[in-house]
């Protein structure tokens, strides 16, 4: 019996997670994503052409793949559709589990307008719809997947839902649809998303159970987690490891290698706690050079320096048996390369964590920049400089750095 391997986000996502799937997919027989939603998104680039995944998992560019969508995600019907057009003949090689939830058009709506009425204090979401779907999910009050396959009683079901949810609605000033309307909608949702409808759970045991080689991936990162984050400024499901136990419906000792995904500096999107961010010249060389644009939401990126500090936390919280480096070529040309290794809270140094990360001065160090590292496919051809700021990340977080990228192709890697 095989074990699955995990892909995770170390940091407050936005790592580069997509590349990475997508290379070692192509040794893997079944690619599985395990929570979130087209909140979420994978930028793929493969001989020049750029993919952008919201959903589908990145296995996906690897013909003889099974993508699963695993029943932790919460899926946009509409986001999928479009998503599916950028490829040809998915019919028995994608599938989606008949127990994730749906997140329809509205629950974008009432996303919007939460948002709206917080105003200063609004969270900095995408505007997805992920929160109110995920919310309806552990109200009890949500709809699965399996529910597309009977759109006439799911239309029915929609519409209770808004009757009974009437005084929400009202004061969000979120505008019903018509019956007459939802259900063609459902039924072109029917249509379209029908045949990939399954048990994804028994597909997945089936796989251990056959020596199948197995890829979890999941999508943000630790530090968005809804447990483990800075919270509130988080997603809205387990984006740890141990998610992908309960996203996808396998067992703890069902998990192999854990990787680890971090930027070679830092990167946040929306509000809250972001120790490291720089306001200067530097954040902004990171966020141009590095093309620092959310997949999903055209957000410009807020961009740091490396957060030792966090990265080691996240590390042992997902059991990381290893670490993989991302966009090290977008340090190119720093003189100095500052990299954190410790938190000042009210006049006290600590080395961890604390629940609450506001208020925190980044203790640095400073680290010798290198000329360039783009393209470089081979570990001892890289600056000496470069070298000695890896396996100072190594030192730091206590996790070996197994690979390393050093542009957005697919083959420019290093597998230590």
């Amino acid at each position: 019996m095989s074990k699955a391997d995990v892909i995770v986000g170390i940091q407050w996502g936005d790592e580069g997670k997509g590349k990475i799937v997508d290379k070692l997919a192509q040794e893997y027989d079944m690619v599985c994503r395990s929570q979130g939603g087209h909140n979420a998104g994978h930028t793929i680039w493969v001989n020049g052409t750029r993919y952008a995944l919201h959903l589908i998992p990145s296995g996906i560019l690897n013909p003889k793949a099974i993508n699963i969508i695993g029943n932790g995600v919460v899926v946009n019907p509409e986001s999928i559709i479009k998503e599916m057009k950028q490829f040809d003949a998915l019919k028995g090689r994608l599938f989606i589990s008949d127990k994730a939830h749906l997140n329809l058009p509205y629950h974008s709506l009432i996303d919007i307008a939460r948002e709206k009425l917080k105003g200063d204090n609004a969270i900095g979401t995408t505007g997805k719809g992920i929160g109110p779907a995920y919310a309806d999910k552990i109200n009890r009050i949500g709809h699965r997947a399996d529910a597309l396959l009977n759109p006439t009683q799911l239309c029915e079901d929609i519409m209770n839902y808004f009757t009974e949810n009437k005084v929400i609605f009202d004061a969000l000033k979120v505008e019903v649809p018509k019956k007459k309307e939802l259900l063609a909608e459902l039924e072109n949702y029917n249509e379209k998303l029908g045949l990939f409808i399954t048990n994804t759970t028994n597909m997945i045991w089936d796989a251990l159970d056959a020596d199948k080689k197995i890829l979890l991936e999941g999508a943000q990162g630790t530090m968005l987690d809804i447990d483990h984050g800075t919270y509130p400024y988080v997603t809205s499901s387990a984006t740890v490891s141990a998610g992908a136990c309960t996203g996808l419906g396998i067992a703890p000792r069902d998990i192999g290698v854990v990787t680890g995904i971090v930027k070679a500096y830092t990167t946040r999107v929306g509000n809250g706690p972001f120790p490291t961010e720089d306001f200067g010249d530097a954040g902004e060389t990171m966020a141009d050079v590095g093309k620092e644009v959310g997949t999903t939401t055209g957000r410009g990126r807020r961009c740091g320096w490396f957060d030792a500090v966090a990265v080691r936390h996240a590390s042992r919280l997902n059991g990381c048996d290893q670490l993989s480096l991302m966009k090290l070529d977008v340090l190119d040309g720093f003189k100095t390369i500052k990299i954190c290794t410790a938190y000042e809270v009210n006049g006290k140094i600590i080395d961890y964590v604390p629940s609450n990360m506001n208020n925190i001065t980044p203790v640095y160090e400073d680290i010798a920049g290198w000329d360039s590292v783009v393209g470089c496919r081979d570990y001892e051809k890289l600056p000496q400089t470069a070298k000695q700021y890896i396996e100072r990340i190594e030192e730091l977080t206590k996790t070996k750095v197994g690979i390393i990228s050093t542009s957005p192709e697919r083959e420019d890697t290093i597998i230590r």
